[in-house]
């Protein structure tokens, strides 16, 4: 992490794939067997597009790539998002999933940088408000 940050700057980018493997892993370690993750009938029948990734899944791939460019998952001081769209995973295939992270906000006296994320599939968005603060070293 640099010390002169200004607002606007891009951070980084990241790219995740998600496949069905990684939402069966997912579940596993969560305990949430929602069958909307893995059965498409159901999800389907619910409204959806097909099985969809769980919701935290996406949150934490996102902070993921904030805690990369961290270097320390502890300097992460807050995290938040809202949830917009599902990220349907089709079966068999995969899904990208890009993370762009830019300055929102730089506080000296905190010494800590708001890093706002660009969290999207195939250009479209599917959280928002997702914010980072991060302490900086």
């Amino acid at each position: 992490m640099g010390t002169a940050l200004t607002v606007g700057d891009e951070l980084f980018t990241r790219s995740f794939t998600v496949d069905r493997a990684l939402l069966v892993r997912y579940a596993g370690a969560s305990g949430d067997f929602n069958p909307i993750h893995y059965n498409e009938r159901v999800a389907r029948e619910v409204g959806l597009d097909g099985v969809i990734a769980h919701g935290m899944a996406t949150m934490g791939l996102a902070a993921a790539a904030v805690t990369d460019w961290a270097g320390d998952p502890g300097a992460v001081v807050d995290y938040g998002v809202r949830f917009t769209r599902p990220v349907v995973v089709p079966d068999p295939g995969e899904v990208g999933l890009d993370v762009t992270g830019r300055v929102g906000a730089v506080d000296d006296d905190a010494g800590t940088v708001r890093v706002d994320l660009t969290v999207a599939v195939a250009g479209t968005s599917v959280l928002a408000k997702a914010q980072a603060v991060v302490r900086l070293r």
